[in-house]
């Protein structure tokens, strides 16, 4: 871990310039990925206060201050950390000049998350408004900017509060667009901090999170039901592991690079899949798939890395193949210098796991009860499965039900961001979808009327039902969500009765058998309108009965349409529905759901508990 330093070692000769002010307003994407209007998790503004903290982590991580206050009022962010504070003649500079930062000497942030010289300054250049202070020493450094330009530098001044940073911004929708904070995922995003960084407080709004097991705790609380065995938690220097195995489908992983999320993985993720596999198979003795090893299993994995190099800049994909660069900035090797992530982590793994498991015999011996499971239902369904992908095959080659697009989300495009299936409900529905869509980046899939209800059912269904094995086919997600075809697969039913059923039993499908298309925020409802209210001079399209409401008052001898289903908009309408300002609900889950659970109660027997929520919850709809 890095040493803790002096305040005299990060200092105004700390922060160097390399190179000249860049035009961030103009290219955004090449700074923060993609935009978005905050539905997404991976949306830029979620970025913005996430490159904010990783500042305030670092101090952290550096031994300084042990508390980050965060609040959230409408759409503006401020973050309060407690650690030196920027050096106050070069803050100005730290906060507007591409490049400039104390992340480039090594010296002061070895295994920094903050991305070198350009985070803090990102914020800034896409905010209406961004505030800076820094408190050192019984004073205090402010400046005020807009839209990335300097509008006030305060004088230095004597204080009373404690050391540290204080930023405040507002992302500007002029970049943005209209968009909203949703604070689950700024929740999820405080949580996980606090699973890496054990001893850290973050406040947010008043809610406090703080973790005392790290990725023990991580994982205790993010599966879906009772755990196999008990949880197995390791620490090394420069890692930590924590795993479980469960009765659910599918492998789940969460990973981390110097305390910083990688929703993707990378080069970590895949070691530890790798050779988690690779010591439980040798350690048994038997010739066990990768595949059964791994069925049901419940992951996190943390290493520190010396210079991370990440495949964007938004860091949520691990790039490194080593574990340090070659030598430092004063030509000296770094300890580990020529180790590789994949070594690194393989020898920690075959190490410690398989120490642990000849010490725990209870817990193998439940591991291993696992594994064969998994292995025999897997031989179950390999003729199964063998027929379906050949049916698939075949059927893919003139599947009129797909209609794909272009540019796919495992490829390396760089729209990839923007590829989108659509499920649709019937021909009709498709129609409108199929004429009006931008076949570049958008798909079409159409189901024949409302699909198996999957709730209870093994992956067997998948394979022997024609539409699920269809879908799974036309997503790439057999194998896993690794390579899924599209990054959004958004369900587009009618607001109906029938349509609600459709959608509620598409979710089960996912749930059940594919979780991680919604845990990785890919699962969407498209929202379209209820009503259109036009006179000969405008149009408004309407998605509640309020809006129809106020449009009608504002528009002057309109006519009203309450559209039934997707299939009465005419294709040309459709285009304002899934262009730019398509509106999407993304498809969530909580720390506290219980998939298991979930399913059970809406999708299982029928229960008075069941009746009563739909009694208490029903909604009349007019005609």
């Amino acid at each position: 871990m890095a040493e803790n330093n002096n305040i005299s070692n990060y200092t105004d000769d700390n922060i160097r310039t390399l190179e000249g002010l860049e035009h961030v307003r103009l290219r955004p994407g090449m700074y923060i990925g993609k935009l978005g209007n905050g539905e997404a998790s991976d949306d830029g503004i979620y970025v913005l206060v996430k490159e904010v903290i990783d500042n305030s982590i670092d101090e952290f991580r550096m031994h300084f201050g042990l508390n980050i206050e965060i609040k959230l009022r409408e759409n503006t962010v401020s973050v309060r950390d407690f650690g030196r504070g920027i050096p106050q003649g070069k803050m100005i500079d730290a906060v507007s000049v591409m490049n400039t930062g104390g992340k480039y000497d090594s010296k002061a942030f070895q295994k920094s998350v903050g991305l070198n010289g350009v985070g803090t300054k990102a914020v800034n250049a896409l905010s209406v408004t961004f505030t800076v202070k820094s408190f050192r020493d019984g004073m205090v450094k402010q400046a005020d900017f807009v839209k990335g330009k300097l509008v006030k530098e305060y004088d230095l001044v004597p204080t009373t509060e404690k050391n540290g940073t204080y930023v405040e911004f507002t992302p500007d929708e002029e970049i943005f667009g209209h968009y909203r904070f949703r604070e689950e995922y700024l929740e999820t995003m405080f949580r996980n901090y606090s699973y890496l960084n054990t001893g850290l407080t973050l406040n947010f709004n008043g809610k406090k999170y703080i973790s005392k097991n790290g990725l023990l705790d991580l994982v205790k609380e993010r599966h879906n039901s009772e755990p196999l065995y008990p949880h197995i938690h390791l620490k090394g220097d420069d890692i930590e592991i924590a795993f479980t195995h469960t009765d659910q489908n599918g492998e789940e992983y969460y990973s981390f690079v110097n305390g910083q999320y990688t929703s993707q993985g990378g080069t970590h993720q895949s070691a530890f899949k790798e050779h988690i596999a690779r010591t439980i198979k040798e350690y048994y003795g038997k010739n066990f798939e990768p595949q059964d090893i791994r069925s049901g299993i419940v992951a996190a994995i943390a290493i520190n890395v010396i210079e991370p190099t990440f495949e964007s800049q938004t860091k949520i994909k691990l790039g490194s193949t080593n574990m340090a660069p070659d030598k430092d900035s004063d030509d000296n090797p770094y300890p580990l210098s020529g180790v590789s992530v994949n070594k690194f982590i393989g020898d920690f793994i075959k190490r410690e796991v398989d120490n642990y498991l000849h010490k725990n015999k209870e817990v193998s011996d439940k591991m291993l009860e696992k594994i064969q499971s998994s292995e025999k239902e897997r031989k179950a369904m390999s003729g199964v499965q063998k027929l379906a992908r050949e049916k698939a095959k075949k059927v893919s080659l003139h599947n009129e039900k797909l209609r794909d697009c272009r540019i796919h989300y495992n490829s390396n495009n760089p729209r990839r961001d923007e590829s989108t299936i659509f499920i649709t409900e019937g021909d009709s529905a498709s129609g409108s979808i199929t004429k009006s869509r931008d076949v570049t980046t958008q798909a079409v899939f159409s189901l024949r009327g409302k699909p198996l209800n999957s709730y209870g059912k093994t992956k067997k269904v998948v394979y022997e039902n024609d539409e699920f094995n269809l879908l799974q086919a036309a997503l790439n997600i057999e194998e896993g969500i690794d390579n899924i075809r599209y990054r959004n697969v958004v369900i587009a039913t009618d607001a109906d009765v029938d349509g609600m059923h459709i959608r509620l039993l598409l979710i089960t499908f996912f749930l059940q058998f594919f979780p991680d298309i919604i845990r990785q925020g890919h699962l969407f409802i498209l929202e379209t309108p209820l009503f259109r209210v036009r006179n000969k001079q405008e149009t408004k399209y309407c998605y509640t009965e309020n809006e129809r409401d106020e449009a009608q008052k504002k528009i002057k001898n309109s006519e009203t349409t309450r559209f039934k289903g997707l299939g009465e908009i005419n294709w040309q309408e459709f285009k304002n529905f899934i262009g730019p300002d398509m509106k999407l609900s993304p498809v969530t889950l909580s720390k506290d759901d219980n998939i298991k659970a979930l399913l059970e109660y809406f999708m299982g027997n029928n229960t008075q508990e069941r009746q009563n929520f739909i009694i208490e919850n029903l909604r009349m709809e007019e005609d």
